[in-house]
Formats: C-alpha cells, sequence, structure tokens
C-alpha cells in the first residue's frame, strides 16, 4: 500500500504547513516545539526558476518582429485584388485566404505578446513566493537557534518561568514564520493556475495547426479555423472548436480513399466557409461519409444566417461580459437568451419540468454536433422553421435523456450516476471521451478543478457544473472561458459569465438565483 506525502501537492503542502502553524501554538514542551520546527523546515520551497521564465519571455517577444513583418506582407498581398482567384482543393476565393491569414497572423502575434506576458507575471510571482518562503525559513531557523538544543528526560520534566518564557516566544514567532511559509505556497499554485489557464487559451487559439491532416491543403485549414458563425464576433463564435479542429483532423487521416474523395468533394461543392466547417465539425463529432453527405444537402446553398439558427444554439454577444449588477434574486443582469426562432432552449419547453440534468445535456450535445442540432431545430427534412414544432421535439428529446438517466417522476431530478451515464452517452460519443464526476466539498477544492474545468471548454468539451442551497439543487453547464471568467448555459434558456471567484466562493447564483449559490460537483472530460 502507498502513502500520500504532505509534499506531493500543493494542497497537500497547504495543509501540513497550516496544521503545523497551529500545533506550534499549542506545544507543550520545547522538545515539541523543536520537532515541529525541523518538519516545517522539511518542506520544499516553491518550485521554479524566475531566471529561465523571463528567459522565455523574452524569446516569445523576440519572435514578434518576424511574425508582424509576415502580416505586413499579407497586408499588402490583400490590397491586391484576388477576389476572383481560386486556391486550395476546396475552392476558397484568394482574397477570402489573405484575409483570413491577415487574421491568424495577428493573432500569433497577439499570443507571443501575451504569452510573454503571462509568463513575466509567473516569474514575478514565483521570485516573490520564494522570497517569502526564506524570510519564513531564517524567522524558523533563528527560533531554533534561540531554543537550543533538545532537553534531556530530566530536563524536560521541569520548565522555570524563563525557559517557558522562551518557548512560548518561540511557538509564537514560529507559528507566523510557518504562515509565511503557507503564504508563499498558496501565492505560487496560484501564480501557477491563473499562468496554466492563460497559456492553456492562447494554445487553444493556436487554430489553424490543430488541423494536421495531409488531405487539406494550408489554405484550407487556415479557412476552417478561421471561420465564425455567421452575424457574431467571430473571436468569440469559432464554429470549430480547438479540440474539434484536431479530431477532424485525426478522423480525417483514418478515411478510406472512397470516403476521403467524397469529403473533399463535399468540402469543394460547399457555397460557404460556414458550409465547409459545419462539415468538418459533423466530422470530429463522429458521423460517417454517408450521414456528412445526407446532412450536406439539407444544408446546402443556405444562407450563413439561416445556418447560425438551425446548427449553433449558443451564440455569444461582445457585450456578454459586460457586469451589469444582479437582480433582486441575485442572478445576473446580463444574460443571453438561447432560443430558436423565440423558443427557448429550456427544460421543459417553458421551464416548468425539474428536467435541468437531460436539459442541459441536450444542449450541449446540439453544440459539439451539428446534425443533432438540426434534428431538433429543422425537423426530419431539416428544413422546418417552426417554433412550436422544435419545442414538441426538444422536450421529447428532453425526456427521452431523462428516461435514460432514470430520473425522477414527473420529470423531475436525476443521481449522479444517471448524469454522468448520460453525458457519456450524449455529448462525451460526439467529443470522443466520457466524464468522471469529480465532487466540490471546499473552496479550495473548487479553486483546484477550475485548470481542468477552463482546459475542457477551451478544447470545446462543456463540463456539466451542479450547484446546491436552500432551493435544493441545479444542473446548469460552463461551456466557455475568457480571462477569468466562466460561461454559464442555464437550462432556464439563457448563458451568462460568472467569475472564478463566483465559481470558487459560492455565488454560482449569478447563473441562476442566490438560492443556488455553491458548485458542488463537476463532470470532466477524461
Amino acid at each position: 500500500m502507498s502513502f500520500l506525502s504532505p509534499f506531493d501537492s500543493p494542497s497537500l503542502r497547504l495543509a501540513w504547513l497550516a496544521g503545523l502553524s497551529k500545533q506550534m501554538l499549542g506545544a507543550g514542551s520545547k522538545n515539541e516545539l523543536l520537532g515541529l520546527i525541523d518538519d516545517a523546515l522539511s518542506v520544499p520551497a516553491p518550485g521554479g526558476d524566475p531566471g529561465t521564465l523571463e528567459g522565455l519571455a523574452q524569446l516569445y517577444r523576440g519572435q514578434v518582429d518576424p511574425v508582424a513583418g509576415v502580416l505586413d506582407r499579407v497586408d499588402r498581398v490583400g490590397r491586391k485584388g484576388l477576389s476572383e482567384v481560386w486556391v486550395g482543393d476546396t475552392s476558397v476565393r484568394a482574397s477570402d485566404a489573405v484575409n483570413a491569414a491577415g487574421r491568424s497572423v495577428s493573432q500569433i502575434c497577439e499570443a507571443f505578446l501575451q504569452g510573454a506576458s503571462v509568463l513575466l507575471t509567473l516569474a514575478d510571482a514565483i521570485g516573490a513566493a520564494q522570497r517569502k518562503d526564506e524570510q519564513g525559513r531564517g524567522q524558523l531557523r533563528e527560533q531554533r537557534k534561540t531554543l537550543g538544543s533538545e532537553d534531556g528526560f530530566f530536563d524536560d520534566l521541569h520548565e522555570n518561568d524563563e525557559e517557558e518564557w522562551d518557548r512560548k516566544n518561540a511557538a509564537h514567532f514560529g507559528s507566523y514564520a510557518v504562515d509565511l511559509m503557507h503564504d508563499a505556497v498558496s501565492e505560487a499554485q496560484e501564480a501557477a493556475r491563473v499562468a496554466a489557464r492563460d497559456l492553456n487559451k492562447w494554445a487553444a487559439e493556436a487554430r489553424a495547426g490543430k488541423l494536421e491532416t495531409s488531405e487539406l491543403t494550408a489554405v484550407d485549414k487556415l479557412m476552417l479555423a478561421d471561420t465564425g458563425v455567421a452575424g457574431a464576433d467571430a473571436e468569440l463564435n469559432e464554429v470549430l472548436s480547438a479540440g474539434e479542429l484536431a479530431r477532424a483532423s485525426a478522423r480525417m487521416d483514418l478515411l478510406g480513399l472512397g470516403d476521403e474523395t467524397a469529403m473533399e468533394r463535399m468540402l469543394a461543392k460547399s457555397e460557404t466557409s460556414q458550409e465547409r466547417a459545419y462539415l468538418m465539425k459533423a466530422l470530429a463529432a463522429g458521423h460517417s461519409v454517408t450521414e456528412i453527405g445526407e446532412f450536406q444537402i439539407k444544408i446546402h446553398g443556405k444562407d450563413p444566417d439561416w445556418m447560425r439558427r438551425h446548427l449553433t444554439p449558443v451564440v455569444t454577444a461582445s457585450d456578454s461580459r459586460k457586469n451589469e449588477g444582479v437582480t433582486p434574486g441575485g442572478a445576473n443582469v446580463n444574460t443571453d437568451s438561447v432560443e430558436f426562432l423565440g423558443q427557448r432552449w429550456v427544460q421543459g419547453g417553458d421551464g416548468s419540468e425539474g428536467t435541468c440534468v437531460a436539459s442541459s445535456t441536450v444542449t450541449s450535445r446540439a453544440m459539439v454536433d451539428p446534425l443533432y442540432a438540426l434534428e431538433l431545430t429543422g425537423g426530419p427534412d431539416g428544413q422546418q422553421d417552426d417554433p412550436a414544432a422544435f419545442r414538441q421535439r426538444l422536450v421529447a428529446e428532453q425526456h427521452r435523456l431523462h428516461t435514460e438517466g432514470e430520473g425522477g417522476e414527473n420529470w423531475t431530478g436525476m443521481g449522479p450516476e444517471g448524469q454522468e451515464r448520460i453525458n457519456d452517452s450524449a455529448v462525451g460519443s460526439a467529443t470522443g471521451t466520457d466524464y468522471d464526476r469529480r465532487d466540490l466539498d471546499s473552496d479550495a477544492e473548487r479553486r483546484a478543478v477550475l485548470t481542468s474545468v477552463q482546459e475542457s471548454v477551451a478544447q470545446g468539451r462543456p463540463v456539466p457544473v451542479d450547484v446546491s442551497g436552500k432551493d435544493g439543487a441545479h444542473a446548469m453547464t460552463i461551456i466557455a472561458q475568457e480571462g477569468d471568467m466562466l460561461q454559464v448555459y442555464n437550462p432556464w434558456g439563457t448563458t451568462t459569465w460568472v467569475s472564478e471567484d463566483d465559481f470558487i466562493n459560492g455565488r454560482m447564483g449569478k447563473a441562476s438565483s442566490n438560492e443556488l449559490p455553491d458548485a458542488y460537483s463537476v463532470y470532466l472530460p477524461r
């Protein structure tokens, strides 16, 4: 049997140091206090080399000028009027490709600059934490020196007033010193978490590189990665997430010659960049080339606004992160409706049923699988624009998943096993991974899980989150991340943004109501 060392993780180290600080104040003898000081000094200092991080930051910054030179050359080409020239295997207009290249190069410049800034901030934080840790260790060594060597057996039986004063004084300063070491570990841990969050996000923004397949030209890859939902902020609403680009690439390489040719023919036949992107999104969701061909027949020739309405349930507004305060019930004022022609993607069709788990799962699947979304919005032939018919299909699918997950009677409640099962079958089947439940019993556990949550949504994998309070429990889904903000879909038919602090410190009511403040579990893709 193996046991975890208190030094195996920052979280365990924090708990160990917090315990030592309290034990020092309660130490009943000099020898006990000396042992606790030795225990504290054995704790490893915060790791990391600020100099190495600063060197990496300078390396990143050194790439900006060469990339900016490429941007200038792309800009000059873009002004030469290439609208009638076609390039790539999928018949992309050269002018569109050049514009996409310009945006991609601009993103690369921004990624290098922001990555350098992240590393410099981390270097400063690690350096400050190491100095604080050394300050604490210095005080501990001083107190150990003051106390002297351990008492023998008979010396330890009696303590005069002066010895008692020295012991209590050393315990006080020793506890303060351990608190400094604790703060140093905590600050280094948080700095590393924030850096990982930001670097993961910038890595996900290196979008064209996710399409590693040799079956598409560089121009085709660039255009697919650059395509956003029509009429929306493209950077907040890419048709293909980073994870979907990677999955589509991998599945393209596994196609047989016949399917590969058919897929390339469909891409070349597409009339808009959105049509091409949704075909690749369907491939990323695991559909066969035959199914994708039937899907193209339904969407071919449709304008991009039609595709947005039928294939993209959640569209993020550019001003959606603006803080407009909260309602008397504690929910954010700034929310966006998730709807199809006025009918919300809401549990029970009108919010009256308790199918929040199934309803969140339905919308999550529709976000990652355009064929599934079209079945709900467009019906069997994919051509309907009828909100009442959509509502019937939506509620029927919510009820199907509620039954599959063995939810409660009268469309109320579902246990964690059922919730994990339907997320595996509905969402995991499209994203290529099963889900694991992670219980969150404290602020520290919610903070620790954030990096995994943010990495998942940056790759386009929704993360179910359960919240509770005096009003019971409710299921929602974290669907995106920008900076220190998380976008949450509520199956009451809305999305909104909450901060990391809101998630950690029991203010998730901003996504629903202040009756449901605490995030008590998430389901993470493996």
